[in-house]
């Protein structure tokens, strides 16, 4: 086994096995130029390592890199573009050997790229569902997989419980087929993908869908447009509801967050456990 992949793998289960019974912070790294709360802050490498290494002293344990937006209109970013992009970045954050990187991309081009550079998690937002290669780079880079529940069109009437639950029984059925160890697989709610603003409430509010899957759940809910609908609130002003949202979903079993503000929900966090242990 190469250095890169002892490493990976070490790290891959270090976060796997954190987050059965932790409750983790992923810190968000756009390097985009037209992310909804942060397009163009850490385009460039020297301002996305400053952001790390903030980040890092705030809490995070994982670092998510993403190099096309996936704000609703966001224009296409092609594959080429794409991994010169988060390159530009990955390789220094994996220059430590305790670092935990994640990657953003709907592409197994992509994945492959920054898996190669060190990268330990695959966070697909269309669930391994828009690129037919996905499964198999997950498979084949021995990477951990969250699976974003994504069904791309907005169905107002569904039942969302039963679709959720239906979309994550499809997915564990790819996994198997591809060869991805269950043991790997995070699940993700889905936040602001292919659902109505009330639907977003829906599946926070119905986590033990997810949770009945036996693998850790992510939820990314930092600064999203249905909090700022909600709440009538701009993209910077939306901590409050974010740091509610993400509270809740820990009650209800997630065990990561994707955040912008690490420190904040580190603090939130320290609270929760204290008021929990005191009980």
């Amino acid at each position: 086994m190469n250095g890169n992949l002892t490493r990976r793998a070490r790290l891959r289960d270090d976060v796997l096995a954190r987050a059965k019974d932790q409750v983790l912070l992923m810190g968000i790294l756009n390097v985009t130029p037209d992310s909804f709360s942060d397009g163009g802050q850490f385009l460039n490498p020297r301002a996305a390592m400053a952001q790390v290494e903030a980040l890092d002293a705030d809490g995070a344990d994982i670092i998510d890199v993403g190099g096309e937006s996936t704000r609703p209109g966001a224009a296409e970013v092609s594959a080429e573009d794409e991994i010169e992009r988060v390159l530009s970045v990955i390789p220094g954050l994996c220059a430590s050997s305790s670092r935990i990187v994640s990657i953003d991309t709907s592409k197994a081009e992509v994945a492959r790229a920054a898996a190669a550079a060190g990268a330990v998690i695959i966070n697909d937002v269309w669930g391994m569902t828009r690129d037919a290669g996905m499964a198999q780079a997950v498979a084949e880079t021995e990477s951990a997989v969250v699976v974003t529940y994504n069904r791309g069109d907005i169905q107002p009437d569904i039942n969302i419980a039963d679709d959720m639950r239906d979309f994550f029984a499809n997915a564990f059925a790819m996994v198997a087929a591809a060869g991805i160890p269950r043991e790997h697989v995070i699940l993700d709610p889905g936040v602001g993908f292919g659902k109505t603003w009330q639907q977003n409430f829906d599946v926070l509010a119905r986590l033990d869908v997810l949770m009945d899957f036996g693998v850790p759940v992510l939820v990314g809910v930092s600064r999203k447009s249905f909090i700022g609908r909600l709440l009538d609130r701009e993209v910077q002003d939306r901590l409050i509801g974010t740091l509610a949202a993400g509270l809740a979903s820990v009650q209800r079993g997630a065990t990561i967050l994707r955040v912008h503000d690490v420190r904040e929900h580190a603090d939130a966090l320290k609270m929760l456990k204290a008021i929990d242990e005191a009980g």
